[in-house]
């Protein structure tokens, strides 16, 4: 079961996400639950193999708002550097990028077991 003090090992600003919930830690750790399951991971990996910078940059993009409002800043940071390459549609390596957020995805996943 995740803990906020897992999550601030993990990186994340508590504080700021616990505010977002207003105070309410049990809301607050359900919806970092829920991360690991949200679509829009699926959705970028897919379009990033698919080389669909348009949609890879809208999963990107909602992955960033997600992440950004329960301050799980590993993730966040990952998704927003992603999101920024894909908006200035910069030739790099994403399924590289894709592997960093992946990688960050499963600490957290296996922080909420």
């Amino acid at each position: 079961m995740i803990t906020l003090d897992a999550l601030r090992e993990f990186g994340a600003d508590t504080d700021r996400g616990l505010a977002t919930c207003m105070g309410n830690e049990a809301l607050y750790l359900r919806l970092v639950s829920s991360v690991s399951s949200e679509k829009s991971f699926d959705d970028l990996s897919s379009a990033i193999k698919a080389g669909d910078l348009d949609s890879a940059f809208e999963a990107a993009h909602a992955l960033k708002g997600v992440l950004g409002n329960l301050s799980l800043t590993p993730l966040y940071e990952k998704a927003s550097e992603i999101t920024e390459f894909l908006r200035n549609k910069t030739d790099t390596d994403y399924g590289k990028l894709l592997d960093e957020l992946m990688s960050k995805k499963d600490i957290l996943t296996d922080l909420c077991k």
